[in-house]
């Protein structure tokens, strides 16, 4: 059967389709369409649906099919690290699917959006920095954008969006997002929205993620601090909810295996290797096995408990509950 792609992204966004269904589907169309994921299920001789190791966006050019790229993500890495790369044929899929993922998560509003993502904003093709310039484009309101090291500014664009009852969001690498609080404590009202995306980049001590919440709540005057679960890999991310597990976007499942077997899935709560299935990865891989630890409960959502000890150090989710 031919994969009618325009019809699978209307299914997609509709949710008038099982997970399962459109997951199979799309297996069977990259199966065939990926060159990479051909060789790697041949070779391990397996049927059905197989996790492709996330390496392999270092190491391959994954996509489904021939397609010009529109934009190719490339991850963080410190000296001397291979970083990874995933080809995007549709910025305009990544963007729906960016939308959709966010008013799963959180009021569907216009917000001052202030971004404080130093690192992110130092080099070129980040997937974390065309999000959030996307957020502020569809529904950031007047004044939101991008700060580097300029905590003052950021201060004063506070300050304003207090002024004036704006609602306000404040996204930002953890490192930043401490040195900001240490340098300008400010009360916040209540119903903000502070997201961090982990990650010291070597310019911190890392902590564990109460740790560096309780920081943040105390240094912005709120009782609740939000993580983004999202990787250069990925299409769709994952925020935390109250109790503080990642809640998937509609179009993102994560399951566990054993640490070692992959196909030996592990039971509800128990801790193993995350995987995921991204059905909005339409184009590069949506099977994927990363090399986080977690946990996944029965009602999807999951936990981040670390990394696998093999797997080099990324510049996202480094730390540990």
């Amino acid at each position: 059967m031919t994969f009618d792609e325009k019809l699978f992204i209307e299914r997609l966004f509709a949710q008038d389709a099982p997970f399962e269904a459109l997951a199979e589907e799309l297996w069977n169309y990259q199966r065939v369409s990926n060159p990479v994921i051909r060789e790697f299920v041949d070779r391990l001789g397996w049927e059905g649906p197989v996790s492709i190791p996330i390496e392999f966006f270092k190491e391959k050019t994954l996509k489904a099919g021939e397609f010009q790229s529109e934009a190719i993500f490339q991850s963080s890495g410190t000296t001397g690290q291979q970083t990874s790369k995933h080809h995007v044929k549709s910025l305009k899929l990544y963007e729906q699917n960016l939308l959709h993922g966010f008013n799963h998560a959180f009021p569907k509003k216009e917000y001052k959006i202030l971004a404080l993502l130093p690192s992110y904003l130092e080099r070129n093709n980040s997937s974390l920095v065309y999000m959030v310039n996307s957020w502020i484009e569809s529904f950031g309101l007047p004044g939101s954008g991008f700060f580097l090291y300029n905590f003052e500014e950021l201060k004063i664009a506070l300050q304003s969006a207090i002024l004036a009852k704006e609602p306000i969001l404040i996204i930002g690498v953890s490192f930043a997002l401490l040195d900001f609080v240490d340098a300008f404590p400010i009360s916040i009202p209540k119903d903000s929205i502070v997201i961090e995306t982990g990650g010291m980049k070597g310019r911190k001590k890392e902590m564990i993620r109460s740790e560096l919440h309780a920081v943040l709540q105390k240094g912005f005057g709120i009782g609740k601090i939000h993580s983004e679960y999202g990787m250069t890999e990925m299409m769709s991310q994952a925020y935390t909810r109250e109790d503080g597990r990642f809640v998937p976007a509609p179009t993102l499942r994560v399951w566990t295996s054993d640490f070692h077997l992959q196909k030996l899935k592990a039971p509800p709560g128990k801790s193993g290797r995350l995987h995921l299935i991204d059905l909005a990865n339409i184009h590069s891989c949506a099977f994927i096995a990363t090399d986080d630890i977690g946990r996944v409960y029965e009602d999807g959502s999951f936990e981040v408990l670390g990394r696998i000890d093999t797997a080099e150090l990324r510049g996202c989710n480094l730390m540990y509950i």
